[in-house]
């Protein structure tokens, strides 16, 4: 049960979650309202918000929720879809589609070829980590995501390099973090997934509970750590590879969320995981709508917001950690 005072701040925050959506739908880069429904260049501007609103609000739900589970199961406080370099190897995955014109055709093929990647990607960092003396030692892991993260990022460059011009504007345009996802049907195919997993998740919170005891203690109380660990993990990389299919690397979101609702509301996902939803997806949206409004006409992609305003917070953990 919540105290008064979670309620309270609960209750707070649906309300700010409304207001913030609201805002977002008034908010644009050439002015402050409610396009005229009337004319059709009014509608087609809703439609455009609209589906900008909802594209950062599951993009910020899936990397929240998913830093939030990585914490948990590698036991690790940094630990965040970006940090451990799985965003990189995401983003590598959709860059190759996209580079061959794929994308256009078939809008599926974007989030299935970034989560083959970033699940080769977590293979590839948890076996780095694993002969560097033990996964579950959290320096192994930051450095050999960040490591890894920095060679996928040199691939990247490489796709690129070789891609054609009118190709390159849109994977740089999208590297830097854009939440005008570029039709319904990628949203489409990229939320449902999300939705599943997030599903998934709060059926298995209580396995997120145990697994705070260190693996061996949930191995005690009936948790089959050895197929349980493995699912999870895949469902976090899941919602990190959609999630890049629509907006790029967007950075720090799964680090930010999950840290400032486990002081206000505990460790227990029950209440975790549905917050991280709701607070991660509200989070990205006002980043978002911070890009919009801060140097109008121009526009500051998402990614950089939140890398700005997450640098310092986590080099803050990490200091704090080593205290």
């Amino acid at each position: 049960m919540m105290t008064k005072r979670q309620i309270y701040i609960f209750s707070a925050g649906v309300v700010g979650a409304c207001l913030i959506l609201g805002l977002a739908i008034m908010c644009g880069a050439a002015g402050f309202g409610i396009p005229d429904l009337s004319s059709r260049t009014g509608r087609a501007l809703l439609n455009l918000r609209a589906c900008r609103i909802i594209t950062g609000f599951v993009v910020g739900a899936a990397l929240s929720t998913a830093g939030c589970v990585l914490q948990t199961v590698l036991r690790n406080p940094l630990a965040e879809p970006y940090i451990l370099g799985v965003s990189s190897g995401a983003s590598v995955g959709t860059a190759i589609i996209m580079a061959t014109g794929l994308a256009a055709t078939y809008p599926f093929l974007l989030p299935t070829g970034s989560f083959i990647a970033a699940m080769l990607t977590v293979v590839l960092i948890m076996s780095i980590a694993q002969r560097a003396g033990g996964s579950h030692m959290p320096q192994n892991l930051i450095l050999t995501g960040v490591v890894t993260g920095s060679i996928l990022s040199s691939v990247l460059m490489l796709i690129i390099t070789f891609a054609g011009t009118h190709t390159v504007r849109s994977i740089t345009w999208w590297l830097l973090g854009n939440l005008q996802c570029g039709s319904w049907e990628l949203l489409t195919a990229c939320t449902i997934p999300i939705i599943l997993a997030v599903i998934y998740l709060l059926a298995h919170s209580n396995t997120l509970n145990a697994l705070l005891l260190g693996h061996e203690n949930a191995h005690n109380l009936g948790v089959n750590t050895n197929t349980t660990i493995p699912l999870l993990i895949v469902m976090a990389t899941l919602m990190t590879a959609c999630a890049v299919a629509m907006s790029g690397i967007i950075g720090f979101a799964g680090l930010i969320v999950p840290h400032i609702l486990r002081r206000q509301f505990g460790s227990n996902h029950r209440f975790l995981l549905p917050g991280s939803v709701i607070a991660g997806g509200i989070f990205l949206v006002a980043c978002d709508i911070l890009g919009r409004v801060c140097i109008p006409p121009h526009e500051i992609p998402v990614g950089v917001i939140t890398a700005v305003s997450g640098g310092p917070f986590f080099l803050y953990l990490l200091t704090r950690k080593q205290r």
